[in-house]
């Protein structure tokens, strides 16, 4: 097995209590509401912290900070993202709450794959690409059987959900 470059850092256990009524109520849309409310102070103690600490935290959830470069803007885009692991790589999934848009950061990754993630204080660059067919799918279940919430995610929207995965870039 390859080793992964990539800290494998968390705040909190993915056995917690609060891990099974979190992840109902995430999977609501009341729930998924809210977790986009705090989205901005999830960013800034993300940032703060350098990627160790996260609103999120106490379930255990794998979160990083995903820095882009704006495609419009040309700007540094930053976004707090659960991730998965597999092998050297991470998985990262544009669900947008099953929302009908496909968020910002999906796009700036498609028009510029190079990017920065931010895991337990280490900013680390990467390179991305977009998953398709049956590499899409297997990156969907994994994010599945991560967190059951994704599945709810699928169901509200007719949008091809968007896989990534994200590389260390050399350099």
């Amino acid at each position: 097995m390859t080793e992964s470059p990539f800290p494998d850092v968390r705040w909190g256990s993915a056995d917690s209590r609060l891990r099974k009524p979190a992840t109902a109520f995430a999977a609501s849309r009341p729930g998924s509401w809210m977790i986009r409310s705090l989205t901005p102070l999830d960013r800034r103690l993300l940032t703060r912290t350098r990627g160790r600490y996260t609103v999120l935290g106490p379930i255990g959830a794998p979160t990083l900070l995903l820095t882009t470069t704006g495609a419009k803007s040309g700007l540094p885009r930053t976004s707090p993202l659960l991730y998965c692991r597999t092998g050297a790589r991470l998985l990262v999934i544009g669900s947008n709450f099953g929302q009908a848009r496909h968020p910002a950061w999906t796009a700036n990754l498609l028009a510029k794959p190079e990017a920065t993630v931010t895991i337990g204080g280490l900013d680390i660059p990467v390179r991305a690409e977009l998953l398709a067919g049956a590499d899409r799918q297997s990156g969907i279940d994994t994010f599945v059987e991560l967190n059951r919430v994704y599945a709810a995610y699928l169901e509200r929207t007719d949008r091809d959900i968007r896989v990534f995965t994200l590389e260390v870039r050399a350099g």
